[in-house]
């Protein structure tokens, strides 16, 4: 269990929060910020009001059940919905859906892979690399596929591949273009132990003290392992919010059924 106060994401918060922009000192802006971030559909409120503050370096993990808005959160932090309420910044600098000027400096893996099925892997990663106008094509495909165990089925397309495979693809399609901040949803679902073993070592590898990473996950145990910052979100907001060093892994697992059954901790 959490060994100190949850911070809980709530309106009256905000004044807490540091405020981020272009007119504070470059080493004080976080990596990634967010203010009363809200996403509804229709009747339906996805994302209800979080507070979001990283620092480069952080990795947090994000738990929660279905239905809680995890996935909408990413797609809310890498500029691919426009929210109902609430601002997001990346270094200081707000973000604006529909820019194309973020793409460069987010990495972001889905349930989808954005993989043309009928190219080979290194096509593919080819083609997005010309997107994000890479000019070192040559050296840095083979690396990204050596990274994730995938040189060996470069010539491979993509319709080919098992669903591991394909998943270990589109994370070096993610992370082709060396983004800053790199958002994870569900990456290890459907992987075996192997594949599950490589993507552990290619996510372990993000943590340099320059990049941060979002992910979201429903296995407690994996989601923990790198995680430096935890939060559970349910019903649209997070229910508890901490550090990975308040969390006691042995109890985690009661800690995280108790906050989704009442709604926070």
């Amino acid at each position: 269990m959490p060994s100190t106060a949850p911070r809980r994401s709530d309106p009256s918060s905000v004044e807490a929060l540091r405020t981020p922009g272009p007119d504070r000192p470059g080493d004080a802006v976080p990596a990634l910020s967010a203010r009363g971030l809200s996403k509804e559909f229709g009747v339906v409120l996805a994302v209800d009001g979080i507070d979001l503050e990283l620092q480069a370096g952080d990795f947090l993990t994000i738990f929660g059940p279905n239905g809680a808005g995890k996935t909408s959160l990413l797609s809310l932090l890498a500029g691919r919905l426009k929210p109902t309420r609430g601002h997001v910044w990346v270094r200081g600098q707000p973000l604006r859906p529909g820019e194309t000027v973020w793409r460069s400096r987010i990495g972001i893996l889905s349930h989808q892979s954005f993989l043309y099925a009928d190219l080979t892997v290194e096509e593919n990663l080819r083609f997005f690399g010309r997107l994000f106008g890479l000019r070192d094509l040559d050296e840095r495909v083979p690396r990204r596929l050596e990274q994730v165990g995938l040189l060996d089925r470069a010539d491979f397309r993509v319709r080919q591949l098992s669903h591991g495979l394909r998943q270990r693809a589109a994370l070096s399609r993610a992370l082709l273009h060396d983004p800053e901040l790199v958002l994870l949803d569900e990456p290890y679902t459907g992987l075996d132990p192997h594949a599950a073993s490589v993507l552990r070592g290619v996510l372990s590898s993000l943590k340099d003290g320059r990049r941060t990473v979002v992910m979201v996950t429903h296995n407690l145990t994996q989601g923990l392992e790198l995680a430096s910052r935890v939060a559970i979100q349910v019903r649209g907001r997070f229910g508890w919010e901490g550090c990975r060093d308040d969390v006691d892994l042995d109890t985690f697992e009661r800690f995280y059924h108790g906050v989704v059954e009442n709604g926070a901790a």
